[in-house]
């Protein structure tokens, strides 16, 4: 069971309006071509929730939006972005619109994000240079965030105490660190294999999670939903 899927129902399709899965499903899934259903049920059901990927401030945009395209293509759909700099904004040419398809939340402090993984029983495993232990060496079967730093100084002090792992990526060569995004791909393709190892799968979606996340998804695909929602609930 996932207790960390962040989608609450009824889905919200503009602020202040919501309507139910039924209903989204109803009205919206029929209008959506076959290839895009089957495209949409597949990724819903290969979703992973409870490896949060968390960005600690990151000063370059691209650098975000790169990682959550990788996060995004791997599965992993929980992003957690902690602003203590400059506000985020997707860059799209990066993303490719990965940023459409994970749920987002945002910080406004280390602490507060700190506060949240621990009050939800998420470890939190951090990158730093000055760590002994390999990453393939981490136990990612469980509930786990994986905290990527900024390009100058890594993870905050703050985190680096709070973490449960303190992992580094090992590095033969005569360079000390990789780009961020290039760390955050190296990571997460690990967790990714270390999963399909250890549990056989990497997904941890259950049947009515997977419902909420297809209507969800058609919300986002179809650019008119909003009107045909909004024209539904004006009928009753």
């Amino acid at each position: 069971m996932n207790n960390h899927f962040p989608l609450t129902t009824p889905l919200e399709y503009k602020p202040g309006h919501s309507a139910s899965v039924e209903t989204i499903m109803e009205k919206i899934w029929p209008l959506l071509t076959p290839e895009r259903q089957r495209k949409i049920e597949n990724v819903a059901a290969k979703r992973c929730f409870s490896i949060p990927v968390v960005l600690e401030s990151i000063y370059d945009r691209g650098n975000i939006s790169a990682v959550m395209r990788t996060a995004e293509g791997l599965g992993f759909a929980n992003f957690h972005i902690i602003e203590t700099q400059e506000k985020f904004k997707n860059s799209q040419r990066v993303t490719q619109g990965a940023d459409k398809w994970v749920e987002t939340k945002k910080w406004k402090s280390t602490s507060e994000a700190v506060k949240y993984f621990k009050d939800n029983k998420i470890r939190i495993c951090v990158t730093s240079l000055e760590a002994a232990k390999p990453l393939h060496e981490v136990d990612f079967s469980t509930p786990l965030a994986l905290v990527l730093g900024n390009e100058k100084d890594g993870v905050s002090k703050e985190m680096l105490e709070a973490a449960d792992e303190r992992v580094i990526i090992p590095m033969p060569g005569f360079v000390q660190s990789f780009n961020i995004s290039v760390a955050g791909a190296l990571c997460l393709y690990q967790i990714f294999q270390s999963r399909l190892h250890r549990l056989g799968k990497n997904e941890d979606i259950t049947p009515e999670q997977i419902s909420i996340l297809k209507a969800s998804y058609a919300l986002r695909t179809l650019d008119s939903a909003e009107d045909i929602l909004r024209l539904a609930a004006e009928k009753k």
